[in-house]
């Protein structure tokens, strides 16, 4: 990709969109509005580091010129000085235009619903699910997001069969949807007896959570079950008929809801469910059909790809998909995933760019 083109392409569109924003028609799309507010913010900020970059090119052609034509030693120095530190920036500065040129995708302000399961392992596989529930409640409460439990199926063990949540703030989506996949776990699990290293894991669904307006379910194509809520105890199971079962027709996706004791909550929620499942489905086709044959090593998403170990013994935490190794495993369990979380969205941005 030739730099300097795109980056004049993009400025002409900036001008264009400039002129848009200042036209009053526009408040009365708010989708549009919206829209086009997001790309002027966007472009602005790539103009910002556009104007840097020129000013570093610049500034090396006059250096350069300076120490062919400059007879003063002094004034030569100062003119090689000043072209090391400015060819020492420049890839820098083209680095983050790079990344920068991946337009910011709308879905990634986005509040999730995280639903976590219990795979190969038995006993010790929901309890690393508890773990890696507790990670992203850890990581959400030191990004200040909110977290719902939207259902749980806990074990006698203390672990869960299954949990789901919601999470909602600032940029969540656009923070954890490479998390999607298999999560392998190795260590002594605390269930055994012969201090026995042993190999467990659990799947992660990261789904952005939709807008009523974004998928529209028609009432003809769900079914809804009531039913008494059951599970391993409580005053409220096998009680009353809260619990409620959606069986989408179309597709046949099924969401059971009972955590609640009212039954209108438990359908709420179940809603919820169901259309961040929709959402999700759809936005895979789309992403099927602009990658056509391509595999994207970060971005397949598949959820029987296995994507990270957490390896106990070793203190080791490894994103097989980006080769990345941390260590300090009981920070990483506390929600310190920033270097991964970051490692990853520049890999999949990297990608994306050499695309184009």
């Amino acid at each position: 990709m030739d730099l300097i083109k795109k980056l004049d392409e993009l400025s002409v569109r900036y001008q264009e969109v400039s002129q848009l924003i200042t036209d009053p028609d526009l408040l009365k799309d708010q989708k549009k509005y919206k829209d086009t507010m997001r790309e002027n913010q966007y472009l602005s900020t790539l103009m910002e580091l556009y104007d840097e970059y020129k000013k570093v090119l610049s500034g090396i052609e006059d250096a350069k010129m300076m120490i062919t034509a400059e007879d003063d030693p002094e004034m030569k120095e100062m003119a090689r000085e000043e072209l090391k530190e400015l060819e020492e920036k420049q890839p820098k500065l083209e680095e983050q235009i790079k990344l920068k040129l991946i337009p910011p995708d709308p879905l990634d302000e986005k509040n999730i619903i995280l639903e976590i399961r219990s795979a190969a392992g038995g006993d010790e596989a929901s309890l690393f699910v508890r773990d890696l529930w507790e990670m992203y409640c850890h990581l959400a409460d030191r990004k200040g997001w909110k977290t719902e439990t939207m259902e749980a199926q806990e074990t006698e063990v203390g672990g869960f069969n299954k949990i789901v949540t919601s999470i909602s703030g600032k940029f969540v989506y656009g923070t954890l949807r490479w998390e999607s996949g298999v999560h392998r776990v190795q260590r002594v699990p605390v269930t055994e007896a012969q201090g026995r290293l042993q190999t467990s894991t659990a799947t992660v669904a990261v789904l952005p959570e939709a807008e009523e307006t974004e998928i529209d379910i028609k009432p003809e194509d769900v079914r809804v079950d009531v039913m008494r809520a059951g599970g391993p105890g409580g005053q409220c199971v096998n009680t009353t008929d809260s619990a409620v079962r959606l069986t989408h027709i179309p597709t046949g996706i099924v969401v059971i809801q009972q955590d609640e004791k009212s039954q209108i909550k438990n359908k709420a929620k179940a809603f919820r469910v169901l259309r961040a499942r929709l959402f999700d489905l759809e936005e895979s086709k789309k992403q099927a059909e602009r990658a056509d044959a391509r595999k994207s090593m970060v971005g397949s998403g598949a959820r029987s790809e296995k994507i990270r170990t957490y390896n106990f013994p070793q203190d080791r935490v490894t994103d097989h998909r980006i080769n990345l190794s941390l260590h300090n495993l009981p920070g990483f369990m506390m929600g310190n995933m920033d270097d991964m979380l970051d490692a990853l969205n520049v890999y999949a941005n990297e990608e994306k760019f050499n695309e184009n």
